[in-house]
This record gives C-alpha cells, structure tokens and sequence, in this order.
C-alpha cells in the first residue's frame, strides 16, 4: 500500500522527534512538491525547527517530494477551501490504487472521505504504531499529552483526550 503525507501529520511527527515511525510502519511515504514547500521551504524561512528535522530525514531517507501536474487535478478539488499540500495529495492519493492519506485538517478529510480514500492523522499513526508495539503505552499518552497542551501542533485537546480515554477501556 502506498502512502501519501500532507504537512500536517508531517510537521506534527517531526516537532515530536517521531518521524521514524513513518518509516517503521509505511517503509516509504510520498510527499508532494508543495508540501515539501510547506513543510521545509516555508518552515525554514519562518524559523520552524521541525523543517530542519523534517529535511534532514526526508533526505536521509531519499523521499524527494512528487511534482504534481497540477492541470491533471480535479476542478471540482481545486475549488475547495484547501490548500495546495492537501489538493496535490488528495490528488496523488486518488490516482494511486489502494492508497492511505495523512491528513489531520478537518475539511481535507471530509473531501477525502467524499472521494472515497483510506484516511489517517497523527493521532492514527501513533495508535497504530501502539498496536504494532513500536511505543508503549506510557509513550503513546506521553504524546498525546504533548499534542494537546501544544500551541504549534494543530490536534484538538478534546480528539487527544477521546483517544486517552479509549485506551484506559
């Protein structure tokens, strides 16, 4: 299964030092160019250290960011409220069979829903890397403590608190 990145969970795993479990659970993640320019481009520019982090594992890696034709994408996509990462993933996401998209915006994943793809945030990847035993249980809460008492990490302290609950069941 391929699987396609927007920024979001992107810049949240890499703020938490986490990008690694991309690599664990998925072995590769295609990222698009403008989410590569969000991402490192812009984060760099405005000071972000999770853009150094973000490169620096995305070279290491050798995960060179996708160009998108964007005259290929959906007119009905690029009218939407969202921005260029999210349509060139939601995109990509599209023309790859059996893929899964990360995505933590709200409105991304209603259009990705809408289009029928294989979503998960953040918050999914870390679960998941929890029933993969790749983090406890004592490090899956720390994070999502962490998450939801952070101002730079865009996840709702109410989602964390679900998930926290959830798992004491």
């Amino acid at each position: 299964m391929e699987v396609i990145s927007n920024s979001g969970p992107l810049m949240a795993l890499g703020k938490l030092n986490l990008l690694y479990l991309l690599k664990r659970l998925y072995g590769k993640v295609i990222i698009s160019d403008s989410v590569y320019k969000e991402t490192v481009t812009a984060g760099k520019i405005k000071g972000a250290q999770d853009a150094l982090t973000i490169e620096l594992f995305l070279t290491q890696n050798k995960w060179n960011p996708v160009e998108v034709n964007t005259k290929e994408i959906d007119p009905e996509i690029r009218l939407l409220r969202l921005d260029d990462g999210e349509i060139e993933s939601i995109h990509l996401a599209m023309k790859i069979s059996n893929s899964l998209i990360l995505l933590d915006d709200e409105e991304a994943r209603k259009e990705a829903r809408r289009k029928g793809l294989k979503i998960k945030g953040t918050i999914g990847v870390l679960v998941e890397a929890y029933q993969r035993d790749m983090i406890n249980l004592e490090e899956l809460k720390l994070f999502l403590n962490e998450i939801s008492e952070r101002r730079d990490i865009w996840i709702s302290k109410e989602l964390c608190q679900t998930v926290l609950m959830e798992l004491k069941k």
